[in-house]
């Protein structure tokens, strides 16, 4: 079966900065979605809420333990956040919807055959294996000092994350 790759283009810092959200090396690849809906889809972008009443409330809760825990992460490794702070604030959004709806923060910038069957591997779930191993971050969530989109910021806060992520849903 093929698996799709989506690229995601940002400029930063007056450049443009590519991300691969595509399946591990080797894997075959297929062309990306075309069509809005397809393209969203392809991103992971869901427009309705998951039926859960309580969603929301369960995410709110687990985005402030993800903003917590990055904040930490970053801190206690010398890492620190993208100069743009949309790009970790959206990532920290998708690993909060991970947590409450699989029950582990799994890396939301990459494309899964099984979200459940991957949460309950281990390996992406953030930090990722990838990040402890090698200081190698696919999502640009915790950059080294020598990557050319590290920012000076080892912090962001609830609220800053919340009015980024304001409307948007990786489910």
């Amino acid at each position: 079966m093929l698996r799709a790759a989506l690229f995601v283009f940002a400029i930063v810092q007056g450049k443009v900065a590519s991300f691969s959200l595509a399946p591990a090396a080797g894997m075959p690849r297929a062309p990306v979605a075309h069509s809005r809906q397809q393209q969203q889809r392809a991103a992971g972008l869901q427009l309705k809420a998951p039926e859960d009443p309580e969603h929301e409330a369960k995410v709110d809760k687990a985005l402030k333990a993800m903003v917590g825990f990055s904040n930490s992460y970053c801190k206690n490794t010398g890492t620190s956040y993208c100069s743009d702070l949309s790009i970790p604030a959206v990532v920290i959004k998708g690993l909060a919807e991970h947590k409450v709806t699989l029950g582990a923060p799994l890396c939301p910038c990459r494309h899964y055959e099984d979200k459940e069957a991957e949460a309950k591997d281990g390996y992406w779930n953030c930090p990722c294996v990838p990040m402890r191993e090698r200081h190698e971050c696919h999502c640009m969530l915790f950059l080294t000092k020598d990557n050319e989109f590290a920012g000076d910021k080892q912090f962001i806060s609830v609220e800053e994350t919340i009015e980024v992520t304001k409307g948007m849903s990786i489910l």
